[in-house]
């Protein structure tokens, strides 16, 4: 087991002070919460972390102390919390006009649909906007059999869609399934990713043959044609995997012959988030029919969308269809004073330069902690799996929980995700730095270090 004998490096200097907190003391926000918020409402720690504060990367708890998020990208913040030029338009939007419905005209419904295809391939140019992701994906899925006149779906194993009925049906996890009627028609392909596939071979291989699992499933549990396809290009919440570059070309084929559309969902990856490319299906040679984003794309702000051509967006057209917060004004400023920071602050460039310091500083740790099986993802989306045994890829779920907790004393706030709950999910506000990565990469040394003896 590595001896860590050098002091622990300090957290960045950041100039900013958190106000005095002066509200309900933490025991007391416990206990209401406790006495009347519904018991599915979990927290993450043994030990449940109040938050009271948040400014950039940075979160601050009610005694003021200061945490460096590696998790906010996936709760919702992608520019950095309270950023002061999102939290400036969204305030200018709020004390001009709070709300309207889409029966009306207001110029930033238009104006993000627009500033969207701008970043889409050539095509993918109509939108229709919605309050999250798990709303999203069951547009899409219900625009694509309207435009189909097919019914059938394929989702991927250990891929997560949302915690609606019809999302839950396209998501595979257990663990966020209840036995209750959900998603009907959905058949779930066998995941690409090559470090849990059942399949031998190289990564490549995995690829084609996960592909050519959709087909047999069209054949075996489908009347031979589909409405769609829906995967993640990187599976967030089933522990930031992917298959080799082949397998959404292949698995898109697949599809589109036996006349299903192609969703991406980029409720996770999108909006910069991998680096090399603004959009998650960009790093695998594709164009999806159609695509849905939401968490990062408000900031925190509930935003979400569903992007595709105007022949598939028509048939919606056919019936009255309406969503009464979907394309709010002050979530149209927030998308798209999100999407002009991105641009301004350089946050792709950033997610690609910083996370690749990150993500070799993990492939470091993984030479000297037995405990770390696989570092994989782009970008700032990262994940670490631990195993207790890397021959056998014997998930280590206790372990990760000991990390998490540690790292927590420390200052640094991590996820954690996978099947069986043991992959370390690294997700940061892309406003992150080279000495945040620095700082979290001595903290997850010794959380390791410290989870392998526990």
């Amino acid at each position: 087991m590595p001896q860590l004998m050098t002091p622990p490096l300090q957290m960045p200097a950041f100039d900013h002070t958190p106000r005095p907190y002066r509200g309900p003391s933490r025991d007391q926000v416990l206990a209401a919460r406790r006495a009347h918020v519904n018991p599915g409402v979990f927290t993450l720690y043994r030990d449940p972390l109040m938050i009271v504060e948040g400014r950039m990367q940075y979160l601050f708890d009610e005694t003021g102390r200061r945490y460096l998020d590696l998790f906010a990208g996936i709760v919702t913040v992608s520019c950095g919390h309270s950023h002061p030029r999102i939290v400036a338009r969204i305030k200018e939007q709020v004390e001009t006009l709070q709300h309207t419905t889409t029966i009306y005209l207001h110029p930033n419904l238009p104006r993000l649909a627009e500033k969207l295809a701008s970043k889409l391939p050539p095509g993918l140019d109509v939108t229709y906007f919605v309050n999250s992701g798990s709303e999203a994906n069951e547009l899409a899925v219900t625009m694509a059999r309207l435009y189909t006149g097919h019914t059938d779906v394929i989702a991927l194993r250990n891929g997560y869609h949302g915690g609606s009925p019809a999302a839950m049906g396209l998501t595979s996890h257990h663990t966020w399934k209840y036995p209750v009627l959900q998603g009907t028609h959905v058949h779930h392909a066998l995941s690409p990713d090559p470090y849990r596939s059942p399949l031998d071979g190289s990564p490549e291989e995995i690829a084609r043959r996960s592909a050519e699992d959709i087909r047999e499933l069209i054949r075996y549990s489908t009347p031979g044609r589909i409405a769609a396809f829906i995967a993640e290009p990187i599976q967030g919440v089933g522990g930031v995997t992917h298959g080799a570059p082949n397998y959404f070309r292949e698995a898109y084929r697949i599809a589109r012959e036996h006349g299903g559309l192609c969703v991406a969902d980029e409720v996770q990856t999108g909006f910069g988030r991998t680096g090399t490319h603004y959009w998650g299906f960009q790093n695998f040679g594709v164009v999806p029919d159609i695509v849905t984003m939401a968490k990062g794309f408000g900031n925190g702000v509930p935003l979400a969308a569903v992007t595709t051509r105007r022949e598939i967006a028509e048939k919606l057209a056919e019936r009255l269809h309406f969503n009464t917060f979907g394309g709010n004004p002050v979530s149209m400023a927030a998308g798209l004073a999100v999407m002009e920071v991105i641009e301004e602050d350089g946050l792709q460039e950033n997610a690609r330069v910083v996370g690749g310091r990150l993500l070799d500083g993990l492939r470091l740790l993984q030479g000297r902690h037995p405990l770390v099986g696989d570092v994989r993802g782009m970008g700032l989306m990262l994940g670490v799996e631990l195993v207790t045994d890397r021959a056998a890829r014997t998930p280590a779920s206790a372990a990760a929980i000991e990390v998490l907790e540690a790292a927590r004393e420390m200052g640094v706030l991590l996820g954690k995700g996978g099947l069986a709950g043991n992959v370390l999910r690294i997700k940061p506000p892309m406003c992150l730095t080279a000495d945040d990565v620095d700082f979290a990469l001595d903290v997850l040394d010794r959380a390791l270090a410290r989870a392998a003896v526990a």
